[in-house]
């Protein structure tokens, strides 16, 4: 490939939840998951295609539930923007020992480890052939990472958001882990993802998508080479788009 992938994906997000770092553990950060990403991650810069990612951290700290426990909520979401830089570094530092070149940006100021984020900077690391890994969400409390992948992948002109799950290999009708039953769809539209109310990602990110028409391709991140695939356009997962 020079500089596209088979589908014709010239630049793509990918996003990482905090939980697709753990591995098969029940916390933290799993060594091999997290080099078998990068290695998956320097195959498709070597190919051409630009790769920009966005990581969660609910693997170290979920807002959410500290404010469940009596934390108030916006401290609670600060916390989990320091995971997500936690988890930046980790997956930096797996990808420069791939010899990609990588460069972080951080929404919340922390000059010592990441650079901040501007959006024209990012976009010229990219075109420049580097990776560049987004944290800190959108730098504002209430807001998921996935909102800030939506935000991200519309700001830096992404043809596709890959949203990797871990262990659910597309959009279903309802929790596969839970109802043997449960179909899985090959491709959905915005529309009905967000009025049968499936778990692609939350209703703000979806409807940002959504109004800016971005692609989104949810598949399993621990399926073998799924990243590399996806991005080759093999049929796996589930295309969420507008439906024309």
């Amino acid at each position: 490939m020079d500089g596209m992938s088979d589908t014709g994906y010239k630049r793509v997000l990918l996003k990482l939840s905090g939980e697709a770092l753990m591995g098969d553990g029940e916390y933290g950060i799993d060594t091999s998951t997290v080099v078998n990403i990068a290695k998956q991650l320097k195959r498709v810069v070597d190919s051409g295609v630009q790769v920009a990612v966005v990581v969660g951290g609910g693997n170290i700290w979920r807002g959410d539930a500290a404010e469940r426990r009596g934390m108030d909520r916006a401290t609670a979401d600060y916390a989990g923007m320091l995971a997500t830089i936690i988890n930046a570094l980790a997956l930096q530092d797996a990808l420069e020992k791939e010899g990609v070149d990588t460069r972080s940006q951080s929404a919340i100021a922390v000059q010592a480890v990441a650079e901040s984020y501007i959006r024209r900077r990012a976009i010229r690391h990219l075109e420049k052939g580097r990776l560049v890994i987004f944290a800190a969400g959108t730098g504002n409390p209430y807001m998921t990472t996935d909102t800030a992948a939506a935000l991200r992948s519309i700001e830096i002109n992404a043809d596709v958001l890959l949203m990797a799950k871990n262990k659910v290999d597309g959009v279903y009708d309802s929790d596969p882990l839970t109802n043997a039953g449960a179909k899985k769809y090959d491709q959905i539209s915005y529309l009905d993802a967000l009025r049968m109310r499936l778990e692609v990602m939350d209703s703000t990110a979806l409807s940002l998508c959504m109004d800016n028409n971005v692609p989104i391709k949810v598949f399993d991140l621990q399926s073998p080479n799924g990243i590399e695939r996806v991005v080759a356009g093999e049929l796996v997962g589930t295309l969420v788009h507008s439906g024309e």
